[in-house]
């Protein structure tokens, strides 16, 4: 997943990086695995969301609290939380509170 901190603007990049720098990584289990694929056939995400539900399961399945994004088309979308919920409910976990990091800080 630091592929896509890496990608784009390459002063926006080294800043992402460098706030990403120190902090543990996820492993991507078969769990990991199993949660994403089914969080993308449930909710008809395109095969480019792949990424998208990859970031979800990961939160799940290692019981975070919160997953901040940017992406309002697939992860942080009011009109899809219900079904992220109920997919992730469905495979035996808790589904993480899903905001911009300007919804959790409140602006």
């Amino acid at each position: 997943m630091l592929d896509e901190a890496a990608a784009g603007d390459a002063e926006a990049a080294r800043e992402r990086l460098a706030a990403l720098a120190g902090l543990p990584l996820l492993d991507p289990t078969e769990k990991v695995v199993e949660l994403a694929e089914a969080l993308r056939s449930s909710l008809a995400l395109p095969e480019g969301a792949v990424t998208d539900a990859l970031h979800i399961a990961l939160a799940a399945v290692h019981g975070m609290h919160f997953l901040l994004t940017w992406n309002c088309a697939h992860i942080a979308n009011a009109e899809m939380f219900a079904a992220i919920e109920a997919v992730c409910r469905e495979h035996g976990f808790a589904c993480p509170v899903i905001c911009t990091p300007e919804e959790l800080m409140g602006q």
